[in-house]
């Protein structure tokens, strides 16, 4: 029964994936005919974040007092919302918004996917079973892409958000066919169970692995969503095809490394998993700041793919295995915000520092957080003698 569960859930994952990765590689080419600067491009991306960001833990808390299923049929009908009104959008403020919709269902979505997940996981699989969802999610990002380079070269630049609307709605379909509630629900848990919410605020061990996630999500939302495009645009002259093949190609990178990835966090645990693949990832980053030619470039693309790709399931099973069930919701809300953080900050700000400099000095600035976020979680996440509670 619980691997239908996850059967289930991944086929919802995958198609909630599929339609964020249909719009990823012309998502920028498509603000910018609304004739606005890089950072308001930029802003497009931050939108969908912050709506993310302000919906996780809300979300998270909601799961833990009346349980999931409504969160995974209710997060893709609003995405549809959003996804349909980006197509029609007159303006580039009127696309804030209905990106900011669509937002705030795949926030509610996501949040109830990973706690839906830990639910139905043994403590000795969890990462394999993130892993598996995680694979589902690469599946979707990779073959969206693709798919939507080629349509919106065929029909027009808003047809892929049409796409995704009916993707999303098709998704929600499913959820209430086919995802049996998990949670207990009905009820606050009881004052005392699993760790005071105030102090899991406080968590030197949650916050350092949420850093390390929203430094994960920097490079994919400021770098990767907001500039790669742009850049491969105006300095190589690619179309928009061609930058969605290579999209999907980087997403297959991740998708056959994240079996062994979901191995490596049960085998050795997340925190040996999580140091070396964020370093990994900035020096990725790092390399396609530096790059002088088209090859180079990729080549710091499909590295950084590796880095970004492995680390997947582990900060979450980490997160998974800090607190007790009655705040597994708040608990990966909040980690789910500290990600969103990244994706709400990374798109602006690298585009206005795009503005200000230059692409390369904005893609190396996201090299070095990334870097700076794996080495603070290496530290402060050390073994102290005699402490058996990183919370």
């Amino acid at each position: 029964m619980r691997h239908e569960k996850l059967l289930a859930i991944c086929i919802s994952t995958l198609l909630v994936t599929a339609g964020q990765g249909v719009v990823s590689p012309i998502l920028p080419l498509y603000a910018k005919e609304f004739d606005v600067s890089t950072a308001m491009v930029g802003l497009t991306i931050t939108s969908f974040g912050l709506a993310r960001l302000v919906s996780n833990v809300p979300a998270g808390m909601f799961a833990d007092r009346r349980g999931r299923r409504i969160l995974l049929v209710g997060g893709p009908l609003v995405t549809a919302v959003g996804m349909a009104g980006s197509a029609v959008a007159g303006s580039i403020w009127w696309l804030l918004v209905w990106r900011f919709v669509a937002g705030a269902g795949s926030g509610v979505y996501m949040t109830g996917a990973q706690i839906y997940l830990v639910d139905i996981a043994d403590p000795s699989e969890r990462g394999r079973y993130m892993a598996i969802n995680q694979g589902a999610l690469l599946v979707g990002f990779s073959a969206g892409p693709a798919l939507g380079g080629v349509l919106s070269e065929a029909y027009g630049l808003s047809t892929p958000f049409l796409v995704v609307a009916v993707a999303a709605a098709l998704t929600a379909l499913y959820g209430a066919l086919r995802l049996p509630e998990t949670g207990k629900g009905g009820s606050p848990p009881p004052s005392g169970n699993g760790v005071d919410r105030q102090a899991l605020l406080r968590s030197p061990a949650l916050l350092a692995v949420g850093l390390v996630s929203m430094s994960i999500f920097s490079i994919r939302a400021g770098v990767r969503q907001a500039l790669v495009p742009l850049e491969l645009t105006d300095r190589f002259g690619w179309a928009t095809d061609d930058i969605g093949l290579l999209f999907t190609a980087l997403g297959v990178i991740g998708l056959v490394l994240i079996v062994p990835a979901g191995w490596s966090v049960d085998r050795f645990g997340a925190r040996a998993v999580i140091v070396p693949t964020a370093l990994a990832g900035a020096l990725g980053i790092g390399v396609v700041a530096a790059a002088g030619s088209i090859s180079v470039y990729v080549a710091g693309l499909a590295i950084a793919a590796i880095g970004t790709g492995v680390t997947g399931p582990a900060p979450a099973a980490f997160v998974a295995d800090l607190v007790d069930d009655a705040d597994r919701g708040a608990a990966m809300g909040l980690y789910r915000t500290l990600g969103d953080a990244g994706v709400v900050a990374s798109p602006f700000l690298s585009g206005a520092l795009a503005d200000a400099t230059s692409f390369s000095t904005a893609i190396m600035a996201n090299a070095i957080f990334v870097a700076l976020a794996g080495v603070t979680f290496f530290v402060v996440t050390a073994p102290r003698a005699g402490s058996t509670n990183l919370v």
